[in-house]
């Protein structure tokens, strides 16, 4: 499968993620019904967001320049070996 290239179907493709999470989180919240449910489904989505920035953002331009992702899975086995280590300035 070749690369995705038009800008107009990589928004699409975004808006689809949103509005599939918004759904999914919908579906949950109207069975369950609770607002302290609601908080840590917030605080979760919030908190892996953050962790996958992390994973390729910070690392690639604050700790690592030369590391190049191609997915979670990669950055496991960059971790694992050690890559992050290895690196530093510390």
């Amino acid at each position: 499968m070749a690369d995705l290239r038009s800008p107009t179907l990589i928004y699409l493709k975004g808006f689809l993620f949103v509005v599939l999470g918004m759904f999914a989180s919908g579906i949950l919240l109207a069975k369950v019904g609770d607002w302290q449910i609601a908080v840590l489904l917030g605080l979760s989505i919030w908190a892996f967001c953050r962790a996958y920035y992390f994973a390729f953002y910070v690392i690639q331009h604050y700790v690592d320049p030369g590391y190049k992702f191609a997915g979670l899975g990669d950055f496991v086995v960059y971790v694992w070996s050690g890559g992050c280590r290895s690196r530093s300035n510390v």
